[in-house]
């Protein structure tokens, strides 16, 4: 495939580079990348397929599991199909309005991803801590609820994030050493006063990770306190059972981002292409394993998967 050749001095383009010092290797790494988006994708559209069409399944838990879907389903396909783009066409110009709209899109995406799993960690708390009152406190309608919330905020929240850039000059070299518009690289591309830009940008990320994994770090220590006071082992082993999937999506989620979030600021001595591909690996491992992990720990949902998959 001819490569697409355009000047870094085109004022209304940026130039996507991939991952810096493999450039050699984008084919195949394109493979594992591809493989892990499509698994994901089509593994997330089972969930919502399933739990939409079975009626049992519509229950509070399981529509937190779609509104989760709908954001892995989003975080990856903001960011995969373009950087796969890269690898295989070397397609690498993108224009400055849809580099602004990459970010808003992947940004505001993972902060309704947080907010999704602060609310599943509540959900988890009102099963164990408050049984009898879970069917009244979470409804099916109070999720929706929630989950709009979450959407507000991260709208609220993203929002002047593309919109402080536009009031930037950006230098002669627009080179993004990336394979996606990451706000803090697109920030190195300005010559202007970056101080708002910066402040705001960590203000975002200790306020929606610090917060929210701070209410989900409260929810747990109040489950635990829960689980200790039970007098039966088997119920022990039960209610931890019930928090163990979603456990592991928050491992899944939370490291590669707050990783990513940390050395984009503060790790100078890490190599540029070690950080990308950890940076991507948040687009990539959540979407692709969140739904196996609750169609693996999640006993209704596990039958219901099975018996559309089994049909012949």
């Amino acid at each position: 495939m001819a490569a697409f050749n355009l000047t870094p001095s085109d004022p209304s383009t940026f130039i996507l580079m991939g991952i810096p010092r493999l450039e050699a290797a984008h084919l195949w790494i394109s493979i594992p990348f591809a493989l892990f988006y499509i698994v994901g994708i089509l593994g997330n559209f089972l969930v919502l397929f399933v739990v939409g069409k079975e009626q049992t399944l519509h229950k509070p838990m399981f529509l937190l599991l779609c509104i989760l879907a709908l954001t892995d389903i989003s975080t990856s396909s903001s960011v995969i199909p373009k950087a796969l783009c890269i690898f295989w066409f070397n397609l690498k110009g993108i224009t400055v309005k849809f580099c602004l709209t990459q970010m808003f899109f992947l940004h505001a995406a993972s902060v309704m991803h947080s907010a999704v799993l602060v609310t599943m960690a509540f959900d988890r708390y009102v099963a164990i801590c408050d049984p009898l009152r879970y069917a009244t406190i979470l409804t099916n309608a109070r999720i929706a609820k929630l989950g709009l919330v979450g959407l507000i905020r991260a709208v609220l929240f993203i929002l002047p994030l593309p919109l402080l850039l536009t009031r930037l000059p950006f230098c002669a070299n627009r080179i993004i050493p990336h394979t996606y518009c990451e706000h803090m690289a697109v920030l190195k591309m300005s010559c202007g006063d970056l101080t708002v830009n910066r402040t705001y940008g960590l203000v975002i990320a200790v306020v929606v990770n610090g917060l929210d994994l701070m209410l989900i770090a409260m929810s747990y220590s109040l489950i635990i306190r829960a689980v200790l006071r039970m007098s039966s082992k088997k119920a022990h082993q039960k209610a931890l059972n019930t928090c163990t999937a979603h456990i592991c999506v928050i491992l899944t989620s939370y490291t590669p981002s707050v990783f990513s979030s940390l050395t984009h600021r503060f790790g100078q001595g890490i190599a540029p292409h070690v950080h990308i591909i950890l940076a991507n690996l948040y687009f990539l491992l959540p979407p692709m394993l969140n739904p196996i992990i609750y169609g693996v720990k999640t006993k209704e949902l596990r039958d219901k998967v099975g018996k559309y998959i089994c049909r012949r």
